[in-house]
Order: structure tokens, then C-alpha cells, then sequence
């Protein structure tokens, strides 16, 4: 039986309540929430986080927020392959393209707050579909000084370049931790953005993601360490 989804108090208590699902098979909690299985590939992408996301009780309605508002916490699960890596690079919000969005410093960023304190969930992912894969052990992390001083820079050399009119020469070979990828169901999905001579166009949707390689070290970072990876504030 998993644990009924209520509003945890503070972060630590909230690891606790993600620990307590350790092992479960999505499948088990999918039905334990009555949220229906994925039918086809394409739809169980993110169908993971949104499992967790209820059981956990997440209240964030807006992109722009961490997904436990009041605990200032980001959710996020990771798929893992049987090595126990990251199979992919891990989705944390979009990018703001307009010039008031793209002008903001990282400390007021949608991906700066995000960012500063994650929940992981590992999925141990299997070959026989979403459903078979479990949760393995959670962790809460927050940046340490490195992992900040690579965020930050990866983030202000991606918003130089938006703000300076060349978002569309940006791909995803660029930035050591954070990197910018096209983000949306297809090609007509746009959004308002600076045009290279400075007059507003518009582009292809982006997001953020994050490197495996980087989060990969995240993971074995965070889950070294009891509670959270590091002091707060």
C-alpha cells in the first residue's frame, strides 16, 4: 500500500515521504492513485513525475515556480538505465525568450529557483514499458558552490546570447551543465523572442536541461550525503 499523498511540513519531512515509495513499481502506484497507464511511448513522457507529483502532493500550478512552493522545493525524477546512469538529459523549465525574461539575473530566474533545492527521484527504468520501472532512493539536493558558479555561468552566457538577438544559433552543444534544446509538441509551437537586428520576432519554443553528465554527479553527490547536500542559506 503507498502512503496517502498529504502536504509535507518541511523538506526533510517531505524526503521522508519520497523514501517511503522506494521500490515501488510505477505500475503499483499508478493504480494505487487510479491514474490510468501510459497506452503508447510517446505519452509516458514526464507520466513518471506526474505519478509523483500527486502521491507527493506537489501544488504548483505555474511553470515558473518549484513544485512545492511553500518548501521552495523542485521536483524531479531521473531515468535510470541498468548501469545506473541518467539515459537522458532531465527537463527544468522553459526559456524565457522576451527581453524582461531573458534580461533577469539568475538569483530571479524561473531556473535559478528551481534549481536551488530538487527533490531526485530516481526511476529504475525497464525494457518492458513505464509501468514496470521503480522508484529507487530519493534525494534532496542543493548546489554546492561549484555546481552554482557552473549553473549560473552556463545560464548567463545562454541569456547574453537570447538577449543579443542570436537565440536561434544556440544548440545544444552549448553550456558545460545547463543547456538550451527546442521545447514544444511540433514545429508551430513559437514564442515572442528578440530578433537579431533587436525587434521583436518570434522562434521555436526552448527549454532548459540539464546534462546527464551532469546530473549524474548530482546523483552520487546527493546520495552520499544525509538530508540535504548542503547547508541552507
Amino acid at each position: 500500500m503507498t502512503p496517502t499523498p498529504t502536504r509535507a511540513p518541511d523538506a526533510i519531512a517531505l524526503l521522508a515521504q519520497a523514501r517511503a515509495l522506494r521500490g515501488v513499481r510505477l505500475g503499483d502506484l499508478a493504480a494505487e492513485l487510479d491514474v490510468p497507464e501510459p497506452t503508447r511511448l510517446g505519452a509516458a513522457k514526464g507520466w513518471a513525475g506526474e505519478l509523483l507529483e500527486r502521491s507527493l502532493g506537489a501544488s504548483a500550478g505555474n511553470d515558473a515556480e518549484p513544485d512545492f512552493p511553500a518548501l521552495g522545493v523542485e521536483l524531479k525524477t531521473i531515468p535510470l538505465g541498468p548501469n545506473g546512469r541518467p539515459v537522458e538529459s532531465t527537463w527544468v523549465t522553459r526559456v524565457p525568450l522576451d527581453p524582461v525574461g531573458a534580461g533577469l539575473a539568475w538569483s530571479d530566474s524561473a531556473v535559478g529557483r528551481k534549481l536551488a533545492c530538487v527533490l531526485w527521484i530516481p526511476i529504475e527504468i525497464d525494457r518492458a514499458g513505464p509501468a514496470h520501472g521503480r522508484i529507487g532512493t530519493p534525494c534532496l539536493w542543493r548546489p554546492d558552490a561549484a555546481e552554482l558558479a557552473t549553473l549560473q555561468s552556463d545560464y548567463e552566457d545562454l541569456m547574453s546570447m537570447i538577449l543579443l538577438g542570436h537565440v536561434d544559433a544556440i544548440d545544444a552543444r552549448r553550456g558545460d551543465a545547463l543547456q538550451i534544446r527546442p521545447k514544444g509538441r511540433d514545429a508551430s509551437s513559437t514564442a515572442p523572442a528578440i530578433g537579431h537586428d533587436g525587434r521583436a520576432a518570434r522562434t521555436g519554443s526552448r527549454g532548459f536541461y540539464l546534462r546527464p553528465s551532469f546530473t549524474q554527479l548530482v546523483l552520487r553527490r546527493c546520495l552520499a550525503a544525509p538530508g540535504l547536500s548542503a547547508p541552507q542559506g
